[in-house]
């Protein structure tokens, strides 16, 4: 446990003095006495370095945060949808249980009697999970409130532990991160925990944990992420937040390997080409015009991670459901979990208290997070960030140049229409006065 003073780490095998890793510069929060509050109250798993005047931590992870078979469980509503079930998890507490204590509920569990003889429940110790995460909106970051997402796969230990899991996680390479941020994957502990990076210290967050009889799911998604994670660094897949962004690049996988995560559809696409050359003109930036086009003809599960995250909560029941009736599912990846899903489990984090503003439960629609920023831009709370481009010398000859996003026809389109269109229009009309003219 960590003193009350944040100055001695006590151990089984004694007292450590204790100290923390530098803040980040570009870091606009950090640790304070709320924080060794939280921490002194509970026993922690530590991560950092140990030297001759102590151990100098960087991940505080609390050992309460568990998941074991004994997990409550909590009956869904009897009507309305999958979605709309989770959407109220989450959004139950004030603040979406940022202030709340850390939660583990079984949601599903496989009936007895199935056509294979399995129940779900029992020991869960040493199952693999293949679990999904989105963190809440930050409370400090207008850029912030659809949250983020990341797949998550690991095993349960013997006493519930999950620090261990490894998460997934896709950020944008060329920029540097205020928080330290880097696009890798990583255990729990560090990607929530982490005293400069770690989410749990910006927001609160939450996940659906799918417990599976073997592994083989989850060796798949892993296995793919990795592949994925090649072309990533090597900027064959370049991120670009409104399509190729840390939910799109998780979902496209996850459909890639044949489990068909249902679609929302983009936000709307008559929307983005009539409002194109306006938002142009008001913004007085071709480029802004075209990063909302992107934004609003994108499918919602692709850019928003709660819009997923609901998504793959109602895929995952209708997997564990339909293989009760004898339903078969698609493709591999759905065949993989319709047959190997036992239960499924919701985790909920809290924020770690610090000197970080509060954050919320995420917004599920561009409408939500339209709502969540300031109507005036000049009171948006934005944080910069220095940019990292990827020097051209390491770029690989093979590189294959990515698609057009649909903003650049768009532009295209609407160059034409206001080059010959307008023009031609003018024209047409000064013809027909012109005619007129010559008749009276």
């Amino acid at each position: 446990t960590l003193s009350a003073n944040a100055t001695e780490l006590v151990t089984g095998g004694g007292v450590l003095p204790f100290r923390l890793v530098p803040k980040i510069p570009l870091n606009r929060s950090y640790f304070d006495p709320s924080s060794a509050r939280f921490f002194s109250k509970r026993a922690v798993t530590a991560r950092g370095t140990a030297g001759a005047e102590g151990f100098t931590v960087r991940t505080l992870w609390p050992e309460d945060f568990r998941l074991t078979a004994g997990a409550p469980h909590r009956a869904l509503p009897a009507t309305g949808s999958p979605a709309k079930s989770l959407r109220g998890l989450m959004r139950e507490e004030n603040r979406g249980g940022a202030q709340s204590p850390f939660v583990a509920n079984t949601l599903w569990q496989r009936g007895d009697g199935q056509a294979d003889g399995r129940a779900g429940g029992g020991d869960w110790s040493g199952r693999t999970v293949l679990a999904f995460m989105v963190n809440g909106a930050q409370g400090d970051d207008d850029e912030a409130h659809g949250g983020h997402f990341a797949i998550v796969t690991g095993c349960i230990e013997t006493d519930g532990s999950i620090g261990n899991w490894l998460v997934n996680d896709f950020y944008t390479l060329d920029a540097e991160s205020e928080k330290g941020i880097l696009a890798a994957p990583v255990t729990l502990d560090n990607y929530l925990a982490d005293l400069n990076a770690g989410q749990s210290w910006y927001r609160p967050s939450y996940m659906v944990v799918a417990v599976l009889s073997i592994p083989r799911a989850a060796e798949l998604v892993q296995s793919a992420l990795g592949r994925v994670y090649n072309q990533f660094y090597r900027h064959q897949l370049s991120y670009y937040h409104p399509d190729q962004n840390c939910t799109s690049i998780s979902i496209d996988t996850m459909r890639a390997l044949g489990w068909d995560v249902p679609e929302r559809g983009p936000t709307s696409r008559l929307l983005a080409v009539l409002g194109f050359p306006f938002l142009a003109v008001r913004e007085g930036s071709i480029a802004k015009a075209k990063l909302a086009f992107d934004y609003l003809v994108t499918d919602q599960t692709r850019m928003m991670p709660a819009a997923a995250l609901e998504e793959i909560f109602g895929g995952l029941l209708a997997l564990g459901r339909d293989a009760s009736t004898g339903l078969r599912a698609g493709g591999p990846l759905e065949r993989m979990l319709a047959a190997d899903l036992d239960s499924l489990a919701y985790l909920r984090f809290p924020q770690i208290p610090s000197s970080r503003a509060l954050g919320a439960a995420p917004a599920v629609t561009t409408r939500e997070y339209r709502m969540m920023v300031p109507d005036d831009p000049a009171l948006a709370k934005i944080v910069p960030v220095p940019p990292r481009p990827f020097p051209g010398e390491l770029r690989d000859p093979d590189l294959i140049p990515p698609p057009l996003p649909p903003s650049e026809i768009a532009a295209m389109v609407w160059g034409v229409v206001l080059i010959v269109g307008i023009p031609w229009v003018a024209w047409r009309l000064w013809r027909r006065w012109r005619g007129r003219d010559a008749a009276t």
